[in-house]
């Protein structure tokens, strides 16, 4: 005779994936110290992340220059942060690699030193990195550790705007409105504005408003038409 296979009992299939589920969420040592650091319980988390940190943990290494940078549940060290964000950016932390770049262009921890920001900040642009793309573009636009070139600043700058980064949106409108490295165009510079605004960058709302008193009805249709029409795109 053939067996019969009985139905699984429901109530056992929801303790099943319970158990399976909660299996799957167990907390990392590295999940706990960012859960205290979240709730601004900073001792903890200093802890958490001193431990891991000298244990190599590149997340733990960056998250603890930010400690030292912000001075929390620590005494404030541009010194200290900039020796642990140089352990995690050397084992390829896109993070810690930002975080050094802006160390340098801020000359906190470090000397000031454009040309070394700028190395930081193109080792992630040539990557992708939206924020490190901005970055460069605003190296490039003022001539800050590289021959001041504002068509190399659009290249960069239209990079990150077309992947959404609020900040580099207002900076390509910003381009378009006064037609450095590119034609003026106003119709352009309302469109990547009104992206920009709309993500909340005061700037972008604040040049908007600005805008939109200068240029012409039809103007202004035609840069909410592009704006709804835009979406963004990642790099391959």
């Amino acid at each position: 005779m053939q067996r019969k296979f009985s139905r699984p009992n429901f109530f056992f299939v929801i303790v099943l994936a319970f158990l399976i589920s909660s299996h799957c969420s167990v907390q990392t040592p590295l999940d706990v110290a960012k859960a205290a650091y979240d709730r601004d319980d900073y001792a903890t988390a200093f802890k958490e992340f001193s431990r891991l940190a000298n244990e190599g943990s590149a997340d733990a290494q960056n998250s603890l220059g930010v400690m030292y940078e912000k001075g929390q549940g620590v005494p404030q060290d541009y010194v200290e942060a900039v020796k642990w964000y140089r352990k995690a950016a050397d084992q390829g932390l896109a993070d810690a690699q930002y975080n050094l770049g802006i160390s340098y262009y801020n000359g906190q921890g470090v000397a000031q030193d454009y040309a070394e920001a700028v190395k930081w900040f193109r080792k992630l642009a040539d990557k992708g990195d939206p924020r490190a793309q901005n970055s460069l573009a605003i190296m490039y636009y003022y001539g800050k550790g590289v021959p001041q070139d504002h068509a190399e600043a659009l290249k960069w700058c239209r990079k990150a705007a077309d992947q959404g980064y609020a900040q580099a949106q207002f900076g390509l409108g910003y381009m378009y409105y006064y037609g450095k490295g590119v034609p003026q165009d106003y119709i352009q510079a309302y469109m990547w504005f009104n992206l920009s605004a709309a993500q909340g960058y005061k700037d972008a709302a604040t040049t908007l408003d600005k805008l939109t008193r200068m240029i012409t009805p039809e103007q202004i249709a035609e840069g909410q038409k592009l704006s709804r029409e835009w979406k963004p795109k990642k790099e391959q």
